[in-house]
């Protein structure tokens, strides 16, 4: 992968972003708008990591990390790039900041119906626990 090229998210980054995401990632999240995604960068400008071929946005990844959980989120690579390790590259980028940061373990939100996904995610070492489940309560109305 050494025509790949990952890098930190910037404010200039948000448009391309949320189109990619519309593109290549498996559903949307209530925070998948410019407010959002600015929110992100401004609190935490090393969290969004970008893959680019070429110039080209290939693969996102959010490594979000609040002093106590590593959390993996949008990872989402272009159909046109997938199974090239895109997102290989970009879990050991994210994985890299966690360990830096003095985190102990990293976790990842994956679909239940995303099959393709749960693949990518076991192939790099992640690992299903079904004793646990998300719970969720929106604090705001999706803008859209």
């Amino acid at each position: 992968m050494n025509d790949l090229d990952i890098r930190h998210a910037a404010s200039s980054d948000i448009d391309t972003v949320l189109w990619f995401w519309r593109e290549a990632a498996e559903g949307t999240s209530i925070s998948d708008d410019r407010d959002g995604v600015a929110r992100l960068i401004a609190r935490d400008p090393e969290a969004l990591l970008l893959a680019e071929r070429g110039g080209l946005l290939v693969g996102t990844v959010i490594a979000g990390f609040d002093g106590w959980r590593c959390s993996a989120y949008r990872l989402a690579v272009h159909p046109g790039h997938r199974r090239q390790g895109v997102a290989t590259a970009l879990l050991e980028a994210a994985e890299a900041r966690f360990a830096a940061l003095g985190g102990r373990r990293a976790d990842a939100m994956v679909l239940e119906a995303n099959e393709p996904a749960h693949q990518a995610w076991a192939a790099t070492g992640y690992h299903r626990e079904d004793h646990w489940r998300r719970w969720v309560k929106p604090l705001a109305t999706p803008t859209d």
